[in-house]
């Protein structure tokens, strides 16, 4: 502990050598991160201001959006600020805190994605119990229980990975301090950490995938049974936006990790990266091109429609709206009499 403790910050490599690559990164991450952060704020606002959003899917949508937010938030924008600096240097507190909630955040992604499954298997395999499955105390405690198991267990990975002896190595070779960057440093024995990797991966990362594509075995085969080209294609529609996200999800995690080991590894870097930056910002992008229901929020918020609906159900506006509803109906009346 007292060698651990003499290491006070770290030091981000990222790509120090080759500062006209950081700059490209800079423009594109920044403009990445502004897109998803703006994206998913929009989402999560849509389902608050529109009635007919307020059902389990776009419940969990928002959860998703919100984890999108605070997993980028959590790296981005101090790798921004050490792509403009000299000294890329980061807090020992800072380290492991980002550290956790990279871990945490992506690792509650998955098992919200598998809910998400569970909530379209519902929907189409058992229509008629949907609102009694479904209820809202249950999509509440499903959420919970996702954020919790994720947090929970990755709190477990941290604690045991900075309980190991960092012998005054303090260079990571990272844009952030990701947990196999991290262990590199360690000069004891990384044995026990490696395991819980492994099986924390297989609780959180395989276990859900597998969930989801039984989901979608079972969703397929429900699909098929319908009688009319119409019906069928009007289930699949329901969840072709959350199977995209899957596909992308899991198959940025599998080309990431299942590759051949790149020669150059600032390209592992860099894929790395643009996994933790772009594939976030892809899911608003997909919902509102594949979700009809999205699309007409997004031009009712544009036309002002949905604000206006949102106001007049507020105490203090419905009374203005009756009020002037009243005096116009008086109007009328008085034109016509006259």
């Amino acid at each position: 502990m007292a060698n651990q403790t003499a290491v006070t910050e770290y030091i981000l490599l990222g790509l120090h050598e080759h500062p006209n690559l950081e700059m490209v990164l800079f423009v594109l991450c920044l403009g990445i991160y502004t897109m998803n952060v703006l994206g998913n704020s929009l989402l999560i606002g849509l389902n608050m201001l529109d009635p007919r959003l307020h059902s389990p899917m776009y419940f969990f949508l928002s959860n998703l959006s919100l984890m999108d937010i605070c997993g980028t938030s959590s790296f981005v924008p101090l790798m921004l600020t050490n792509f403009l600096e000299a000294q890329r240097t980061i807090s020992f507190l800072g380290c492991a805190l980002q550290m956790y909630l990279t871990l945490a955040l992506g690792s509650t992604e998955c098992l919200l994605l598998a809910v998400m499954a569970y909530d379209r298997y519902v929907a189409i395999c058992q229509p008629l119990r949907y609102t009694e499955i479904m209820s809202r105390w249950t999509c509440l405690w499903m959420a919970v229980l996702s954020w919790g198991t994720g947090f929970a267990i990755s709190l477990l990975q941290s604690l045991l990975t900075w309980s190991l002896p960092f012998c005054g190595h303090n260079i990571i070779n990272h844009f952030f301090c990701e947990i196999l960057a991290v262990l590199k440093l360690s000069c004891g024995d990384i044995s026990l950490n490696a395991l819980l990797l492994i099986m924390a991966t297989a609780v959180l990362t395989l276990a859900p995938l597998l969930f989801i594509c039984l989901s979608y075995i079972l969703i397929l085969a429900a699909i098929l049974r319908v009688p009319s080209a119409a019906g069928r294609c009007k289930a699949f529609s329901t969840c072709s936006a959350h199977l995209t996200v899957v596909v992308v999800f899991y198959g940025t995690i599998s080309f990431m990790y299942f590759k051949p080991k790149a020669e150059d590894p600032n390209l592992d870097k860099i894929i790395a990266l643009f996994y933790g930056v772009v594939t976030p910002s892809l899911n608003p992008i997909i919902y509102s091109l594949r979700n009809a229901e999205v699309k007409s929020a997004v031009l009712a918020l544009l036309w002002g429609d949905l604000l206006s609906r949102k106001l007049s159900h507020l105490p203090c506006c419905s009374s203005t709206v009756s009020r002037k509803t009243a005096r116009s109906i008086m109007v009328m009346t008085s034109n016509r009499s006259g």
